[in-house]
Order: structure tokens, then sequence, then C-alpha cells
């Protein structure tokens, strides 16, 4: 069951089918705060009123300008009961859940229905924020179909002049505040673009703890004047250390820029410090993250509240250093919204895979996350059965080790989409 229930609206006498019929933003007030927003979906026959409150079925009546609506489950049982009236440019009144016999208090504003034609947004970041959450005031409100030209910082805030523009720490570029998005919405974005925008970028140089033997940490004797500075030969997409050792001195690494960051704001009031991944995205630090590919991530917040950030210049697979080649990124995206059904957790698909994240506090723990999004991803788009799926997937399954270093691990789990071709409709 979703977190808001089911509302009885309410109007002023004298009003009619048109003043409440259509989409509402309803939320709860707890001691004046305004929480668990939700999709409300109103219609009106004469005196009958019908309608939805995200997955809770409304039924109810308007008399004398009141509204007072029950609600139920999908399953049938009855959620509660709501009363309220039109005041002004809102729905108020009060609702009793279940068997509870202290009224609580709603209220509903109409939904914004964007009235533009798509178009693309230039914006450029004046500012930076260092952790993922709803709090955080939107730096731009975009529309569904809408493209954002914009800029990111590198992990430790230099820009692409290199220009320190914030503290360290996976800076983010945004949120931006997606109109009509709400929790139990699936956001869209589509990476058109991800391109470097200087010729240099750091790294660690030392493999982290967390994917070693004891006795290799004990043993390993670490110079600590050893430099992992990179020089980015953006022409011929290469990248070389600025001042390499004797046996790396011909060392490249072919340039593939992705974003370590991609993430909407967390549920309720959270707030996470960017390093931090989660149902929400965040720091998935998977080099999968490229031009060309598009993510799915849940709505928790109103307007989703989209961050991007952490720019890679190129990643192996976990970011075994702790720091890929840090750099700052030119970046260009396009949302859009599945209304009313949520992946639950990030996913994202290209021209070759579909792919599922599993984020968990360890790698058997991620790997059962991203094989059960991925099979649930096949059962419920492709139609496929558990057996038919347990085929597919049993003969061509792949696996990516995405994050190992940050506070939670990130797997995933891919499927062709050559393979997905040959099932028949």
């Amino acid at each position: 069951m979703h977190k808001l229930a089911l509302l009885l609206l309410a109007l002023a006498p004298g009003l009619g089918a048109a003043d409440i019929a259509g989409s509402w933003v309803f939320y709860m007030v707890s001691f004046g705060e305004e929480v668990a927003p939700a999709r409300v979906e109103l219609k009106v026959d004469g005196e009958k009123l019908t309608g939805t409150l995200n997955e809770v079925k409304l039924e109810g009546t308007l008399q004398n300008g009141v509204l007072t609506f029950t609600g139920k489950r999908p399953n049938g049982d009855h959620w509660g009961t709501f009363e309220g009236r039109l005041t002004g440019e809102e729905l108020t009144g009060t609702v009793r859940i279940g068997d509870d016999k202290d009224a609580r208090q709603w209220v509903a504003r109409r939904a914004k229905v964007p009235t533009e034609q798509p178009q693309t947004r230039t914006f450029a970041p004046s500012e930076f924020h260092r952790y993922f959450s709803g709090t955080i005031p939107a730096a731009l409100h975009i529309n569904p179909g809408d493209t954002v030209r914009t800029t990111t910082v590198d992990a430790g805030g230099r820009d692409g002049q290199g220009v320190r523009r914030s503290n360290g720490g996976n800076p983010e570029t945004g949120p931006f505040y997606v109109e009509g998005a709400m929790p139990g919405d699936t956001l869209v974005v589509k990476f058109n673009r991800i391109r470097l925008n200087r010729d240099s970028a750091g790294s660690g140089n030392r493999i982290t703890d967390s994917a070693l033997a004891g006795g290799y940490i004990r043993d390993a004797k670490y110079n600590n004047a050893f430099q992992a500075e990179w020089k980015l030969d953006r022409e011929n997409g290469v990248a070389m250390l600025a001042k390499p050792s004797e046996h790396l001195k011909n060392f490249r690494v072919k340039l593939q820029p992705m974003l370590g960051c991609v993430g909407v704001a967390p549920p309720d009031k959270q707030a996470f410090q960017a390093g931090w991944l989660g149902s929400w995205g965040g720091n998935m630090d998977y080099n999968g993250m490229r031009e060309g590919t598009t993510v799915y991530l849940p709505v928790f917040q109103a307007g989703a509240m989209l961050f991007v950030g952490d720019g890679h210049a190129a990643q192996g697979d976990g970011e075994l250093t702790g720091d890929a080649l840090e750099t700052s990124m030119d970046v260009e995206f396009t949302v859009n919204l599945v209304s009313g059904k949520s992946t639950g957790s990030p996913r994202a698909e290209n021209d070759e895979y579909i792919m599922a994240m599993g984020i968990a506090n360890s790698l058997p723990d991620a790997l059962r996350q991203a094989t059960t999004q991925l099979v649930r991803w096949l059962e419920r788009d492709y139609h496929l059965t558990p057996n038919e799926a347990a085929v597919v997937l049993g003969t061509s399954m792949r696996y990516d080790i995405a994050e190992i270093v940050d506070p939670q691990v990130n797997i995933v789990a891919k499927v062709s989409k050559a393979a997905l071709a040959q099932l028949h409709e």
C-alpha cells in the first residue's frame, strides 16, 4: 500500500463537475507539514464521483458542495473515508484511515499540465550539492520531453577550466524538478551527450582494501610519491599518466566518458551524501552510464529531483582504486515519465542490453537483487513466465560488478537485446 491512502474531496456549494474533475496532487498534513504526495484522478457523473489515489480506488458523492469519498485497496479492503470541499484553489478536508477515531488533515492542488512543446534548456550551474535530498530547492523546473544541456564539476569540485567551484565529495548538478513526476512513477533519463570538457583527470593509485586478501594488504609496499594524474588526449581518444613510472610510460587507456552519479531524491526527508547509492540511484559508478544510455529511476518525491555528476573519463569495473579518472563533463539529457509504474530500483538500457541494478551491503545480496529485478522486467514487459525467463537468463545472462568501494555494492544484471529479439509476442 502506498503511503497515502484515500481521499475525500470537497467543494463549495454550487460547484459542478468541471470544478473538480481531472488531476490533483494530494498531500497529508501532519503538524502543519505537507507529506506523502500522491496523484489523484477524479471523474464526475451527476452526484457520483469516482477516481484513484495512486492504487486506491475512490468512490463517493458530491452533495451540497461537499465531497465524501471512501477508498478501497486493490484487494477490495476498506482503506479510509474522506470529506472535503473546495477552498479557493485548493481541496481541503479530513480523513479517517481504517478504524482510526482521530481525523487527519489533507490538501490537494491542481496538477500542472505542461502546455508547451518540448524544448531544449541550457542550464549553467552556479552552485553544486554534495548530497541527495528532496529538501534542496530545485535548480530548474522542466517538463517531460524537455532536453537539458549542462555541465558537471569533477569529484573534487573543479570545472572544465580547472577552477574550484565546490568542496569535494561528488558535487552534483541540479536538482532538476520534473513537472508531473510523483511517487510511484518512473523517471526516464536519456543521455544524448556525455563529453569531456578538459584535458586532465586524477585517479586513485591503490586498490581498495575491500577487494583484497588480508595478506596482500599487509605486505604491499606502496610508493607515496607515485602520481596518478592523467592527460586526456581527446583527439585520439586515449588517456596517459602525466608523469608515468618506467613500466607505465607506454600505458594508454581508452577514453569512455561516463557519469558516476545519476540519482533522484530519496524517500521522505532523507538525505544521503553524494558518495552514497541506493534505490534512488546516486553514486552507482557503473561504467555503462555513457552517452546513448537511458536510465530508469523510481520516483520518491514530487518532481523526482534529478541530480547528475561525478564524471569519469574512464573506469574499470568496480571503481577499484576508489577514484576513476575523475574529471568534469558537458552533459545533455532528455527526460520523460512513466506514470503509475515504478521500477523499484535503478534500471538502464542501451542499444545492446537491458540492465538491472542490484544495490546492497554485500556482493551476494546485490547479485540476488539485480537478478530478481531483471527477472521481473522480463515477466512484466516481455510477458515471460518464470520458466521462460529462467531459460532466457540461464543462457544469456551477463553480470557486471559496477561498484565495490562505496558504502554499498552495485552489481548489474544484463541480457542482450539480440537474445530478446527472438521472443515471440
